[in-house]
C-alpha cells in the first residue's frame, strides 16, 4: 500500500508542475483536466503525508527511549503517534477504495407507484416530497420533467432531474422498493395498510458520453394537461420523444416553452438511452439494479415506511443502525441514514478487498 502511495503522491506533484508550464496554463481543456485529476488525488495525498508525518513522530519517540530523563515523555509520543497511525491507515484504505466514476455527476430519479392502489400513488407522492426536501438541504437543484397525477393528489410515477455535486454519491442508495405501512386517507376503518413504490436512480448522462443521431428521433407535440384532463395551456408545448432503434418514449410537459420541455425531454432520454447501453456493457450491474427495483411488489424491499411505529427501517443495514425516525426522514433528514449506507458500502468493499 505504502509503494502505491507513493506513486500517487509523485504523480501529484507532476500535476503541480504542470500547472505552471506554458503549454498547460495557455491550454484551457488541459488545465481543466489537471485541476481535476489533482482534486481527485488531494485528499489521498494530503492524508498520506500526515500518516508520514505521524511515523516520522514514532521514529522520533523511539531515539529517546533510551534516554532515562526523557522515556516518559518518549512513551507518551510514541502512543500518540501509533495511534494516529493507525487512524491515517484506516482513512487512506478507505481513500484507496475504487471510485464510483458516476459519483460527481448529476441523476435522474423516477418514482412508480407499485402495489397498493391509491394508497400507494399518495405513498409515491410523499417519497417525490421527501427527495425535494432533501435536496434543498443539499443546496440541489431539482426540475420535474413528468408526472401522472390521480385524482387524489398522488402520482402513478414521476420523473425529475437533480443537479448538485455529489447527487449520484448520495442518492444511489436510494434504488429499489420502498413499502409503507399505515391507515390511509381512504381506509375508513382505520386498518393497517401496506402499498409500495418502486424508486429508480439514473447518473445523467453528458452529451460527450453518449451521443444520439437526430435521424433516430421522432419528435411530437402536444397539448399539456394536468389531473382529469384539464389543459395547462392552449399551446402545444408538450413534447413526446420516441427513439426510433429502441422504442423508447419520453415526455414531458411540466414546462410552458416548448424549448424548455424538450431540453428535459432529452436529458431523461440520453440518461436512459446510456443506462441501457451501461445494461448491455456491465451485466453484473445490470442484474444488481434489476434485483433492487423488483416488480414492485410489496415483498421485495429495501425500506419500510412504519407510520404506526414512527420508525424508518432500512433492510440492508443491520442492528440498531438500521432504524431511524419516521418524522425526520419523511421530511428530507434523509443524511444519517445514507451515511449508515455508505459506512456499509465501504465496509463491504473492504471485506471483499481483504479476500482477494
Amino acid at each position: 500500500m505504502l509503494e502505491k502511495l507513493k506513486e500517487i503522491e509523485r504523480r501529484y506533484t507532476e500535476l503541480e508542475e504542470c500547472l505552471s508550464a506554458p503549454e498547460v496554463y495557455g491550454d484551457a481543456d488541459r488545465l481543466r483536466q489537471v485541476n481535476r485529476e489533482m482534486k481527485e488525488l488531494g485528499p489521498l495525498v494530503e492524508t498520506f503525508r500526515a500518516y508520514c508525518r505521524a511515523r516520522e513522530d514514532q521514529e522520533g519517540a523511539l531515539g529517546l527511549l533510551s534516554d532515562p530523563e526523557l522515556k516518559e515523555m518518549a512513551q507518551e509520543e510514541l502512543a500518540a503517534a501509533k495511534a494516529e497511525m493507525e487512524r491515517l491507515e484506516g482513512e487512506l484504505k478507505l481513500l484507496l477504495l475504487p471510485r464510483d466514476p458516476n459519483d460527481e455527476k448529476n441523476v435522474v430519479m423516477e418514482i412508480r407507484a407499485g402495489t397498493g392502489g391509491e394508497e400507494a400513488a399518495l405513498f409515491a407522492r410523499d417519497l417525490f416530497r421527501m427527495y425535494t426536501m432533501y435536496a434543498e438541504s443539499r443546496g440541489w437543484h431539482l426540475e420535474v420533467v413528468g408526472e401522472n397525477e390521480t385524482e387524489l393528489g398522488g402520482v402513478k410515477e414521476i420523473s425529475f432531474l437533480v443537479e448538485g455535486q455529489g447527487a449520484w454519491s448520495r442518492l444511489k442508495f436510494e434504488s429499489g422498493v420502498h413499502r409503507v405501512q399505515r391507515v390511509p386517507v381512504t381506509e375508513s376503518s382505520g386498518r393497517i395498510q401496506t402499498s409500495a413504490a418502486t424508486v429508480a436512480v439514473l447518473p445523467e448522462a453528458e452529451e460527450v458520453e453518449f451521443t444520439i443521431d437526430p435521424k433516430d428521433l421522432q419528435i411530437d407535440t402536444y397539448r399539456s394537461s394536468g389531473a382529469g384532463g384539464q389543459h395547462v395551456n392552449k399551446t402545444e408545448s408538450a413534447i413526446r420523444i420516441t427513439h426510433l432503434p429502441t422504442g423508447l418514449v419520453v415526455e414531458c410537459q411540466d414546462e410552458r416553452s416548448q424549448y424548455k420541455n424538450k431540453d428535459k425531454a432529452m436529458k431523461v432520454l440520453r440518461s436512459r438511452l446510456y443506462e441501457a447501453e451501461r445494461d448491455k456493457q456491465e451485466a453484473a450491474i445490470a442484474d444488481q439494479r434489476r434485483s433492487q427495483v423488483g416488480s414492485g411488489d410489496r415483498s421485495e424491499r429495501i425500506r419500510t415506511y412504519n407510520f404506526p411505529q414512527n420508525r424508518v427501517t432500512d433492510h440492508r443495514l443491520t442492528g440498531e443502525t438500521k432504524n431511524f425516525n419516521i418524522d425526520a426522514v419523511i421530511n428530507g433528514a434523509l443524511d444519517p441514514l445514507i451515511d449508515a449506507l455508505v459506512l456499509e458500502d465501504q465496509a463491504e468493499k473492504l471485506r471483499a478487498g481483504a479476500e482477494e
